[in-house]
């Protein structure tokens, strides 16, 4: 950000203020994080701050400071709507276009609320007064970090926020194994520990505490892995029958499209899950190397995100996206092979 826009944010924060802060629908430990985290910081600077997700998310990420008090758009909307519509400050955190928050993005739109846009995803709209937008950064959540650092309020990082902003940074890195893990995110993370997240606490809450009926899903997703070596790509479905026979709940499926990308060869990996509430089927993309699957998703599957990870979404039934996705495949072989 410029400094002229972080002497007006600075200016904009000296006084209390009523502030929402908003992840994108289905929140990661990125979004949820980055949220938590800014929502401690504002905190201290007494401002009335609330946390306001367009739905649920993974109970392993409910264990953050203060995450009970996140309220739920879906479940909890004449009370979202009233905070959205009376809001001095409305931050936009973890996601670059308003449509990414689902039902909310008509409250959201006409609130008259000062927007502040803290995004690492590509093209972002311009909707916000003022927008950090850095896509080389691993996360929000290290942005959220650089944020606080550039209001010259580091010292204010406490036990609270550290660890949602460790759990954001290491969800997002592929626990620091992703090229966007740089030197300096590993200087952040060690300075986050200094402040009071317990590293290995978080992990064991995020990664380490699994359900039979998860396993049994995971193991259900692998039966169901097909790898196209002509294309170096994987990919794995899974019906809503079968997410039904294993109990599915709310981040169950979270990180499976990774084994498929863990194979040999492999440069491209995909996972198909259908959901026959909201009629689509969701889509996520992983790649290795400088193989977009953010242009691939943006081009064929209405979503976005990295150049290693993307998201999108098909309206076709489950056996026609696997259709499309393996049809586009040779027109990206080129680009496949070059990997």
């Amino acid at each position: 950000m410029k400094n002229e826009e972080i002497s007006n944010i600075k200016q904009l924060l000296s006084t209390e203020k009523k502030i929402v802060i908003v992840p994108h629908k289905n929140p990661d430990g990125d979004a949820i994080g980055s949220t938590l985290g800014l929502y401690h910081y504002l905190l201290k600077s007494n401002h009335q701050v609330h946390v306001i997700a367009p739905n649920d998310y993974p109970h392993f990420l409910k264990w953050m400071p203060d995450e009970n008090k996140v309220l739920k758009y879906d479940t909890q909307k004449a009370e979202s709507d009233e905070l959205i519509s009376n809001a001095d400050i409305i931050f936009t955190l973890d996601f670059n276009a308003l449509n990414r928050t689902g039902n909310m993005e008509t409250a959201l739109a006409e609130s008259s609320g000062i927007k502040i846009m803290i995004d690492h995803h590509q093209a972002p709209e311009d909707y916000a007064l003022y927008t950090y937008s850095d896509v080389s950064m691993s996360s929000t959540c290290e942005m959220v970090y650089h944020f606080i650092d550039m209001l010259g309020d580091k010292n204010l990082i406490d036990a609270n926020i550290a660890p949602c902003l460790y759990a954001g940074i290491m969800t997002d890195t592929g626990s620091f194994r992703f090229p966007s893990t740089t030197s300096h995110t590993h200087r952040i993370i060690a300075e986050l520990i200094d402040k009071g997240a317990k590293n290995s606490d978080i992990h064991n809450n995020i990664y380490d505490t699994n359900s039979y009926h998860r396993l049994q899903l995971l193991g259900c997703a692998l039966t169901n892995l097909k790898v196209l070596p002509e294309h170096r790509t994987a990919f794995i479905t899974l019906s809503q029958d079968e997410l039904n026979k294993y109990n599915y709940k709310k981040g169950d499926t979270e990180g499976i499209v990774n084994y498929g990308l863990s194979l040999e060869n492999i440069v491209l990996a995909a996972i198909f899950i259908e959901d026959k509430q909201e009629g689509i089927i969701k889509i996520s993309l992983r790649s290795k190397g400088e193989f977009s699957v953010n242009d691939m998703s943006r081009t064929h599957f209405n979503g976005g995100g990295h150049i290693n990870a993307a998201g999108g979404r098909s309206e076709l039934s489950l056996s026609k996206t696997v259709e499309k996705f393996i049809s586009i495949l040779p027109s990206y072989n080129k680009a496949l092979n070059n990997e």
